[in-house]
This record gives structure tokens, sequence and C-alpha cells, in this order.
């Protein structure tokens, strides 16, 4: 886990990291969010001499935002979380905002990051899965169930792998990080082989390895640019652990792309810019959001 604190402009004061423990249980894993909020709000209180006036948490899988409620998230094993009120009542009552992962992340990257002054974006990590983040003038759109922006599940070749939502040949299957590992380590031989091996296979010239990264940059570009067709977004920020091969990745990416757009307008593409901060920058920027609500109503 990480967690932040964060200022008015969105400057990160204080940076700190914790194990999950999500070995121990759903309830362990609550237990932890909920001391390490209380520590950082206590290490406010020592370093800067004021406590934090709100907090944000960013959640995996399901969540009602409205209701403040992780309702279900499959790696942590918990359902139906009042997270909200628990984390209220461990700081004292102060304003909690609860977002999605993907979509904090993407609030942190469109305000502050790689897609400030773009009036729609879609941010989109590419990491054990793919999700993505459609941000509309400053805000995120989550869609009438919070369901919005889940890319990964776009299906790009009806006869590919299965997926574990119940399609066959989602992105995400062909084109995530996981599922570069899986392709190179059998490519390669190498049980041990991951996505960062195959981009720098791919950098010193092995044909293998430039075989399997085009076929998940081919598959990419096929959801993206579908994505581009229903969204028309002007700037799409690629993050997550394949996006830090770089230019390995973003040159035949962007040439993907543009060979696919008929009609449609090419957008920039550019990498991600907060890297794993951007979900303690995004949570930070819920809660400032909480007040300026509380305080406009």
């Amino acid at each position: 886990m990480k967690a932040a604190l964060v200022g008015t402009d969105g400057t990160l004061l204080h940076e700190a990291r914790r194990a999950t423990g999500r070995k121990r249980g759903a309830d362990a894993v609550v237990e932890t969010i909920l001391a390490f909020a209380a520590d950082l709000r206590a290490h406010g209180e020592e370093h800067f001499g004021e406590s934090a006036v709100a907090a944000g948490v960013a959640v995996p899988g399901i969540v009602d935002a409205e209701k403040g409620i992780a309702v279900y998230a499959a790696n942590l094993g918990w359902r139906d979380v009042p997270m909200r009120a628990l984390l209220g009542q461990r700081l004292g009552g102060i304003p909690v905002a609860l977002g999605h992962d993907v979509r904090t992340g993407g609030l942190a990257e469109g305000r502050i990051g790689a897609g400030r002054g773009a009036d729609r974006f879609l941010f989109v990590p590419l990491g054990t899965g793919i999700a993505g983040a459609i941000g509309i003038a400053g805000r995120i759109e989550a869609g009438a169930h919070g369901y919005a922006g889940e890319i990964g599940h776009i299906v790009v070749r009806p006869e590919g792998p299965d997926c574990g939502c119940g399609q066959r040949g989602c992105l995400e299957t062909l084109a995530s990080a996981s599922a570069v590992t899986r392709a190179w380590a059998a490519a390669s031989g190498d049980p041990e082989a991951d996505a960062a091996d195959c981009a720098k296979a791919v950098e010193s010239g092995d044909p293998a390895a430039i075989a399997v990264w085009q076929d998940a940059v081919d598959a990419l570009a096929a959801g993206l640019v579908t994505a581009l067709t229903l969204l028309d977004p002007s700037t799409l920020i690629i993050g997550g652990g394949l996006a830090e091969a770089g230019e390995t990745l973003f040159t035949p990416l962007r040439a993907a792309v543009e060979e696919r757009v008929t009609f449609q307008k090419l957008p920039h593409i550019v990498p991600a810019a907060l890297g794993d901060t951007a979900g303690c920058l995004g949570a930070g920027l819920l809660a400032w959001d909480l007040l300026s609500t509380e305080v406009s109503a």
C-alpha cells in the first residue's frame, strides 16, 4: 500500500508504504488500511503542525463511491466493506472520499500529470491487467454503474485466450504486462523471464522477442482504436509496468494506432508522468474535491 499527505495544490508532502498483508485475510487488510491512515494523520500533526482536513482512499475492484463502499476485490478477498464510514470513525470524523484505484490514478494524471490541460483524455495503465480511466473536463467518468473504462475487456481477437471475465480474446489477455510475460517465458524457454526481459531482448534485436512484442502491440493498438472511436480523446496516456519500456513501446504503438485509424483523429499518445504515486495523489485530489463540494453546497 502507498499513502501520502497531499497539499491543496496536489503537492506530495510526505509518502509512506506498507505491506498490504493480504495473506492474513480481508479483515486484517482493512485494519491495516485504517491503522496506516491514522499513522499518516499523526505524522501530519507532528511534522506540519496541523491535522489532515479530509482523507481519500483508492481501492481495487468494484467500488460504490457514492455510498463509500468497497464492494468487491478478488485480490483482497473483501466484499461490501463500508470503507468511508470505517475511515471516518478512525480519523475523528473528517470527510472521507472513496475511489477506484485506476480512475483515481487517472484523475491525478489528468490534472497534474501527463494529461494536464487536456479536456478529454484516456488513461490506460498496462499492468497485471488493463484498465482505463476516462477524463472529461477535470473529472473521471465512472459510468452509470461504476464500470466505465474497462478497456481491458474489449475483445480484440474472438478466438484468443480465455479471460477471467468469461470472454475470449480480451485485450488484457494479449497486451498486459502479464500477457507479455507469459508469451515471452514460453517463447524464450525461460520460465523466469518477464515483460521487462522481453523489452530488453527487443532492444537487442532478438527476432523471437520482436515477434512477441509486436503481437502485443498490435492487440493493444486494436483495443485503443476501438476506445478512440467511442471516446475521441485529445490525449491518450499509457502507464503501468509495460510503459516503462519507453520508446521501445511507444514508437511501434504510435505507428500501429496510426495505421488503423480511418476517420478518427489521432490523439497525442504519451507516457504517464506520475508513476506509482498517481494513486496517492489522486486520492488526495478526491479529498480536496470533497471539501470544495461541501463548501459550494
